[in-house]
Parts: C-alpha cells; structure tokens; sequence
C-alpha cells in the first residue's frame, strides 16, 4: 500500500471516530440537569439520623462528587420536611432526621444549608432549597415535637387527619408564616431556588373533607365555592412567596413540582388522580399569573398507556405564558422499566418547545446507576456540561470578563490548573456565580463555537480549574467566561495555550529485569506539568489488543499489577496528559517473572469417573520448576 493511501485511511479513521463522538445525542448548551435530594425519613441524606457532623459532611460531598460526575447542574435539597429546619432557624427546630431528636443541633455544630450551598457552589452547580410548605408530621407521634414547634406553638392552626397532620392552608396567618420562613431563607441564604413539592392539601386516604369547615366560614374572601376557595388558597400562598422574593432577590428561582396530572381527562387519554380537585393544585394558574419561574411536573410514568409521558409533557409545555418546563422524573421506577424507556423521555425533553430540562427523584436512585442509566447520562447524554437556562424575565446583565488566565501548578489542588482572577462587579453588583472553561482547537474563535457545548470543557464556582485529559492531539487554547444566576455570560477572556507534557521515565522495574514477583508495582518519573498518565501492559512490545493485559488511565506516578504468570515476559509504557493533550508514549520497558507457570494437567482428565484407587496423576513439566507439590481435595 503506498504511503498517501494510508496517510488517508488514517486521516478517514479519525474523522470517523471524531463524528462517531459528536454523532451522540446532540448535546445543549442550555439544560436543567438536577436531583432532588431528600432529607424527609433520611431517605438520600443523612442516611442515618445518628450520624455525626463530620460524617453528614463527608456523604453529603460525596453525594454531590457523584452528581456532579453524572453531568448534573443543580441539586434541590429539602430544608423543611416537617415545619422543622435543615438550617438555623430562628423560627422552627432542627429537624429530627438531621440529629435524631427535633430541635437539637449538630454537634459540632454547622449548619446544613449552609455547608450544602458551598459545596454546590464549588462544584458549579445550582443550590433549590425544598420547602414543603404545610406538612406538619407525616405519622403522628413518630418522634417528640420540640417546644417551639408549629403544632405546639400554634396547634389551632393544625388538621389533623388519621395519623397525618397539616398546617391549615384556609388560615391567613398560616399563609403569612410560611411565606415569612422562606422568606428568611432566601434573605440569609446564597440560594438559587426556592422549591416547593406537590404537599399541598394532603393526599388519599388523607383527603380533607369537612375539617376546614369553620376557617372557610371565617375567612371565605366571599367566595361560596369551597373547591375553588381551597385552590385559591395555596394560589395566594404561592404569589406571596414569588412577591416575597422577587423583593428580596429577584434573581432566585422559584419553582415547584406538582402532580403530574392536573385534572383527569386531560389531555384526553390520560387517566389518574385529579390534582385539581384532589390535591387543590392548579399549576396553569401559577403559570398564567405567572408566579412561579419554573414547573417541574411529576412525570413518573412511561410512554403509552393512561399517563402516557408522550402526552403530558407537551401537554404541560403548551401551557407555560412563557415560563420553564423542567420535567420531574422518576429515577426510583427506572429498575421497572425498559433500558430505553427514560432514554427517550429525554429525548422528547430535548425536542419539545418551553421544556429546558430534568429533575430525577431522587438522587440515590440515581446513583444506583439502574438500567444502566446513570452510565447513558455520564456518557451520552450529559457528556458535555450545560449551564442552567436563561430566563427572559429576569435580569440580563452580564458579569465582566475574567482576567490574568494562565495555565500553573495550583497549589490549593496541587496540581497544574487553568487559573484565573474575577473581573470588577457589574452595573447591577451582582456578582459572577460560576465561571465557563472553553476548549478550542484553536486560537480562532468564532462566535458560534462560544454556543457549541462539545466547547465545554467544564463548569465552577472557583477561580481555578483542572480540565480532564482532552481526546484528540494538543496544543489546545482555553478561555474563561463569567456567568451570573441566571446564566448571564461575560465576553471570552484572553486565549490560553496548553502544551501536552513531554513522555514519562520508567524507572522500576528497570528494564530487563528479572525474577519479578506476581504483582509488581511499576513506576515512573513524570515530566512537568503532568496531572494524569496512561498505562499500557502487554505481553508483547507491539501492544497488540489481544495481548494487552491493562491498558487505562491512571492518576498517580505509580500502578499496582497483579496476577501476572510465571516465566513470561512484560513490556510497559506510558505517557502523560494535561490539559494540552497526552505526550506521545514513553520508550518501553520490559522484564521477566521469574517463578514458576502452573502446570498443565493431563491425566486423568477433568470430572472423569470410575478412576482407580490407586491413579497415576500426570502433569506437564513447568519451565524451571525444581520440585512440585501435590493436593488433593
């Protein structure tokens, strides 16, 4: 073959394998990829109320490392389960599930919220606190009330339906109490969210019937349809918190997740419970009085049948004036469904107009990784990072630009890094949230390729940052842009050129060596500005697929292998990566283990019967075994 045409079935391989990267589900620069984590009955964190301080903040990072890595932007956490606080409250007690016992502290104290709005910042994600506005115990007498709890305090206030007790939403001083407490959040909080679910009047067999007969006497607003006056109730509820905020910082988010059905028989097909008349939930209203920014309906069906997901997501879509969509799915059903199945909800997510995400309840059983999905979200779907969407209604001033962008050893994370400096406050005084990494071939950039995701090399809350290993040969240009709350981006900073690091030195075992061991620790010298290496093992020094024994990224300057064969010989390289790419490979190294194959039985041959009682066992002879030793078993 003569040496253009290979050059040229090179240069079509490439091509093919760049395409066959970016022929992945297109991926959007703009997407809500979030995850409710629930605090209620210690369901995703803590996972044990009795858990101490130091604990509860090692898991919830963790948790968030992991969501993080799934490709996900935003993390709702619940803050009030049960008229109770994940935060200092100077109005309601600790939580139970947070020390396992209502009003007492963490001790070491910290504050949850707190502690959970940093580490999403750092992360460069978005921090919804989830309030359930009225639900004062889900069982009563599941645990002591603390003396300054609602339902002591205040228990006039409270219906109480079997073991279910809730606030009453018919009572205007409960409205006026909910709406403060959130409002003190979002007053003392760095919060991006405010979130309500769907506790709203209580579900069946809780279903309220005639127990708010006399607040509804008391306070009809001169209404005489009970029905109506219950949805107007939670309507006023749900305004006073929007007008609450949009006074306090009119840059949070609020959103909430009702039922996925508003009313039976609509859109025609769907078949369940009525929200609107069960529940007293009228997510249109909210969306027409245009008082929440965004609604997350629970969508927790498949495609076809009675709540056909094909049917209600438009159908929730067509009614936003203009307000977000992000779909509320259920990760805790995926195990039941096929693998396909939230594949494609995603993909009518993507194609559907007014609908600019997910939320997936919840995020452990996200985690678990069901069906595989979690694996389609790192490696498809959310391959690329996204920042949340911009809202049209709210502010539109951009940060200004990051500036000083180089390329260092970071001494905060030990390693080489981008690093950059925050740019002058805004006209507004808003500051940056969260800063954008691009990656470009390229030291030309065309406006576009600011609004091509497969640009994105990642997405935080520091002034520094460790871009992975890139595919594809380096140098490769970066640059940094500063983006607010709402997803207001600065212009790009000055361009920065990486260059891959030069190869690594093997150093042990030095090369020829021999008599090694089964497991052997290979090591080697990196050059500088190395952050990360890849190791290849084999049996053969061309490295040919079928004898490679390991070939993988590996983070450290060393790498333990085990379960190597006696008398045979192993040839490794490695090269090094950084934000320029990988150098070429290192030269190889070789050596040889030096005790004994197995042998190789022969006789009697495997599972045979009727052997003699006195057999003859035959073996084949191994290379430079002296003595062998037999076991019977």
């Amino acid at each position: 073959m003569n040496r253009n045409l290979s050059l040229l079935l090179i240069l079509a391989f490439a091509f093919t394998l760049h395409q066959n990267a970016r022929a992945l589900d297109p991926p959007p620069k703009y997407e809500l990829r979030g995850a409710w984590v629930a605090t209620v009955a210690n369901l995703d964190w803590p996972s044990s109320p009795s858990m101490n301080t130091y604990a509860q903040r090692i898991e919830l990072m963790t948790l968030f490392d992991d969501l993080q890595k799934l490709g996900l932007n935003a993390v709702v956490f619940q803050v009030r389960t049960e008229c109770d606080a994940f935060y200092e409250s100077p109005y309601e007690p600790w939580s139970y599930y947070l020390t396992g016992q209502q009003g007492r502290a963490p001790d070491p104290f910290y504050d949850p919220l707190e502690f959970a709005v940093e580490e999403a910042h750092r992360r460069g994600m978005e921090l919804h606190a989830w309030f359930n506005p009225y639900r004062v115990q889900h069982k009563v007498g599941n645990y002591p009330l603390a003396d300054n709890h609602v339902a002591r305090v205040h228990p006039d206030w409270v219906i109480t339906i079997g073991t279910y007790q809730f606030l009453d939403p018919g009572l205007p001083q409960v409205r006026e109490y909910v709406a403060h407490i959130i409002a003190d959040v979002v007053r003392r909080y760095d919060i991006d969210g405010v979130h309500f679910d769907d506790y709203f009047y209580p579900y069946p067999p809780n279903q309220i019937t005639h127990q708010d007969d006399q607040t509804f006497a008391n306070y009809s607003r001169g209404m005489t349809n009970k029905a109506d006056w219950r949805r107007e109730n939670v309507n006023l509820l749900v305004s006073m918190v929007y007008d609450s905020i949009q006074a306090i910082k009119p840059y949070v988010k609020f959103g909430i997740s009702p039922f996925g059905i508003w009313k039976n028989g609509v859109p025609r097909g769907i078949v369940g419970l009525d929200a609107y008349n069960t529940i007293y939930c009228d997510g249109v209203a909210w969306l027409q009085r245009k008082i929440i920014d965004y609604i997350t309906p629970q969508l927790y069906w498949p495609f076809g049948g009675g709540q056909d997901y094909g049917k209600l997501l438009p159908w929730w879509a067509s009614k936003t004036g203009g307000r977000h969509v992000y779909a509320g799915q259920a990760a805790y059903r995926i195990h039941s469904w096929s693998a396909g199945e939230m594949p494609r909800q995603i993909r009518l997510n993507r194609s559907t107009a007014n609908v600019w995400g997910s939320i997936y309840f919840r995020a452990n059983s996200l985690r678990s990784n069901p069906r595989g999905f979690a694996d389609s979200l790192r490696n498809n779907f959310y391959r690329y990072p996204a920042l949340p969407p911009h809202m049209d209604w709210k502010d539109a001033t951009p940060p200004n630009t990051p500036l000083m962008l180089a390329y260092e050893f970071v001494s905060a994370i030990g390693r080489w890094a981008l690093k950059w400096t925050s740019g002058p406050a805004p006209d507004d005084g808003e500051p940056s949230e969260k800063y954008v990494v691009y990656r470009f071939e390229s030291e030309s950039v065309a406006p576009e390729e600011l609004e091509d995701a497969h640009n994105l090399a990642g997405v935080t809350g520091m002034t520094y940052f460790s871009p992975p290993v890139p595919d594809g040969d380096g140098p490769f240009y970066y640059g940094i842009t500063a983006a607010d709350h709402n997803s207001n981006e600065s212009a790009l900073s000055d361009l920065v050129v990486v260059y891959p690091p030069e190869p690594p030195t093997p150093l042990y075992p030095l090369a020829g060596a021999a008599d090694i061991a089964d497991t052997v620790r290979l090591r080697w010298k990196p050059a500088e500005r190395s952050v990360a290496f890849w190791l290849d093992v084999s049996r053969d020094s061309l490295f040919s697929p079928d004898s490679l024994i390991y070939s993988h990224a590996v983070p450290d300057t060393f790498r333990l292998i085990a379960g190597l064969e006696g008398q045979t010989d192993y040839f490794w390289r490695v090269k090094a990566g950084n934000a320029g790419g990988y150098s070429p490979f290192s030269e190889t190294s070789w050596f040889r283990t030096g005790f004994p194959r197995p042998p190789v039985l022969v006789s009697p041959p495997a599972d045979t019967e009727g052997v003699p009682l006195q057999p003859v066992f035959v073996w084949h002879p191994s290379p430079s075994a002296t003595s062998y030793r037999l076991q019977l078993g």
